[in-house]
């Protein structure tokens, strides 16, 4: 009988096995995702091992398996804007598998950057995830000769290489398709710099969505610029100089958003009575703060991240995953800003 004061017993892999009715062996291969089994006592194993709170000894594990149940995620989003909803993504397909991830934050000085792939590598981690700031940008690291598994999300790696991103060009249509149903006609784009890839996709679905929509791109076509508050500023005092404005305006990221509806309200043009406008990337601290709430498209930054985990457990496990980019869709998460 346990004493009313002495720390509650953890639960044992026999305690899980005797719970889910199945012998100790199958509680061991569902937990490291390999062998073959029906997928009904996999989920039913995974569904005792969360209500028993069970945590396999890692140590042990890894004798047995010859694993180390990490996977490490090295990123050059110092920030973590991009990095940390990826990372809670891939945590969240990895964690029933009882695998940890390790984050290394990789700043633009190639030595410093291999110092950090070193360190995964002597910690013999079982896989790694690239996560990227930028998709055509290359990290400072030589990841060519490692000898595990390794996945890009929100980095292009090639056509030899397997890349998670999302689909910028399906979420810009998404954007004009909202504003077009809630019946706006003069939808101008202003976006970021033309050299940056996205920048240049999130165009091409504006202006495919308005061609659908059998409507005219409106002011002077893409407005390329900075990724700034500042020049969603500059852009509305152009469109404005026109006979005839817009009376909606997507804009490729949320700060240029965020910068065109403080550029209206000076003017006196309401939103969205008299402009609707969208964003892009759904950055919940810009986008839920601004007045009126931005409606904003959501990369899907998490679920780009567990898919990325789920996959690269497969490599892990011996599993063939042809490479290339799979393309995620993206979601519009609809604020007060757009509303028709």
């Amino acid at each position: 009988m346990r004493q009313p004061n002495s720390a509650p017993q953890k639960a044992t892999i026999h305690d899980v096995a005797a719970r889910a009715g199945v012998s100790i062996a199958t509680v061991s291969l569902a937990l490291s995702g390999r062998g073959r089994m029906m997928a009904e006592t996999r989920e039913r194993v995974l569904r005792v091992v969360k209500e028993l709170n069970f945590r396999p000894n890692a140590m042990a594990r890894g004798l047995h398996s010859k694993r180390s149940f990490t996977v490490g995620l090295l990123t050059d989003d110092v920030y973590g804007r991009f990095a940390l909803p990826v990372m809670q993504g891939v945590t969240e397909g990895l964690i029933d598998h009882g695998v940890s991830v390790f984050l290394c934050a990789l700043e633009d000085n190639p030595v410093l950057a291999q110092s950090h792939l070193d360190a995964l590598m002597e910690k013999q981690v079982d896989g790694i995830v690239v996560a990227g700031r930028r998709v055509d940008r290359i990290l400072p690291v030589d990841l060519g000769g490692l000898t595990v598994p390794f996945i890009h999300v929100m980095s292009d790696g090639g056509p030899d290489r397997v890349s998670y991103l999302p689909d910028e060009e399906q979420g810009a249509r998404l954007a004009v398709a909202h504003m077009v149903a809630s019946g706006r006609r003069r939808i101008a784009h202003v976006t970021g710099p033309a050299r940056f890839r996205v920048a240049g996709e999130r165009a091409q679905g504006w202006r495919a969505e308005l061609a659908e929509a059998g409507l005219a791109p409106h002011g002077p076509g893409a407005m390329f610029g900075r990724w700034s508050e500042a020049w969603g500023h500059e852009a509305v005092a152009e469109l404005w100089a026109s006979d005839e404005p817009p009376d909606a305006v997507f804009c490729g990221n949320d700060q240029i958003a965020r910068g065109v509806i403080d550029a209206l309200r000076e003017r006196g043009v309401r939103v969205p009575a008299d402009v609707a406008v969208v964003g892009f990337d759904n950055w919940e601290i810009v986008a839920e703060e601004t007045r009126p709430p931005l409606s904003s498209v959501d990369m899907n930054l998490r679920e780009l991240g567990r898919q990325a985990g789920l996959t690269l457990l497969e490599a892990i496990n011996g599993a063939q995953v042809p490479p290339g980019v799979r393309r995620l869709p993206c979601v519009l998460r609809a604020r007060a800003s757009s509303a028709p």
